[in-house]
């Protein structure tokens, strides 16, 4: 493989576009049980704030390199100015609506000794008035861009996905997908999407065989009219289906330490390498790499271009 494109991708113009989301940890230790029920007592010591979700794949895009806009929803709270702050420190560009009438979606962990002991999730969906306006700002940015990312983590932002779809595709502009649910159809005619394995299971089934996976895989990809679809298997490495037929990359052996927030990192590294025309093999090739240095990291984190070259071999 020829080495990471690092000054091409620093032209790149990515548009992510999907819910935005504050993972909060806090790190402390653990050494009693409470007296009040039959639960650990953890003394925290340490607290930090990361982007998640869309906010990741966006995070992910600027430390790869590329130029990055990131579209989503806040509430008028306390988490929604860590996530802008966040952003600002991180080189986003930022379109971030504000919905006073929610919370900004919250993923809070209680770690001890760096295992999680406990997770606490704040969410609500969005109103009209907020989709409109991702409407409006989405049209707005699209013309500046090379690529888009759809990033859905099922909160509510994504709920009108299919014009989202059809502006991109009559703009000439790929859309790359990373799903949520069984309901495949809302994503008719993006130019990738990105299912884990039990994503796809949710869409097609359970497999028996690689074969069996094929033809479901090429059957989904011509029913939603994809240029390709990826599969991502974790320890089973990445399957890509297009016109051309399968093609499979085995997992990098690294040792897996968290696998949170690594499909952000192989969405964004699929973005950056598209968006410079490389070939989608070399770009899944990228994006494995990527994902393989991510779970070897604790908690949502990014990897960097100065990384990325570091792997090659």
């Amino acid at each position: 493989m020829s080495s990471f494109p690092a000054e091409t991708i620093a032209r790149s113009r990515v548009l992510v576009v999907g819910d935005v989301m504050l993972d909060r940890y806090w790190f402390g230790e653990v050494e009693r049980i409470s007296p009040e029920a039959p639960v650990p007592v953890v003394r925290v010591a340490r607290r930090e704030d990361r982007l998640g979700g869309a906010a990741n794949v966006a995070r992910n895009v600027a430390a790869l390199g590329g130029h990055v806009t990131l579209i989503g929803v806040l509430g008028e709270d306390e988490a929604g100015a860590s996530v802008r702050k966040l952003a600002r420190e991180a080189g986003i560009e930022g379109e971030l609506i504000v919905d006073p009438t929610l919370h900004t979606t919250l993923k809070m962990r209680v770690l001890g000794r760096q295992q999680q002991l406990l997770r606490v999730d704040f969410e609500q969906h969005p109103e009209t008035a907020a989709l409109d306006s991702i409407d409006a700002a989405f049209a707005r940015h699209l013309p500046n861009h090379d690529v888009v990312v759809l990033s859905d983590y099922a909160k509510g932002v994504l709920t009108r996905v299919e014009p989202l779809l059809a502006q991109a595709r009559a703009a000439g502009i790929p859309v790359l997908v990373d799903p949520k649910g069984d309901d495949y159809s809302r994503y008719r005619g993006a130019t990738l999407v990105t299912p884990n394995r039990s994503e796809m299971q949710q869409a097609v089934g359970r497999w028996s065989s690689e074969s069996e996976l094929t033809g479901r895989a090429q059957q989904l990809r011509a029913e939603l009219d994809l240029e390709a679809l990826l599969v991502t298997r974790s320890e089973q490495g990445m399957t890509l289906f297009t016109d051309a037929g399968r093609d499979h990359i085995d997992a990098q052996a690294h040792e897996v330490f968290d696998v949170s927030g690594a499909g952000d990192t192989v969405l964004a590294t699929l973005a950056v390498t598209r968006a410079v025309g490389l070939p989608w093999a070399e770009a899944m090739a990228w994006a494995n790499k990527a994902g393989g240095i991510a779970v070897g990291k604790l908690g949502t984190s990014v990897v960097t271009a100065a990384e990325l070259a570091g792997e090659t071999t």
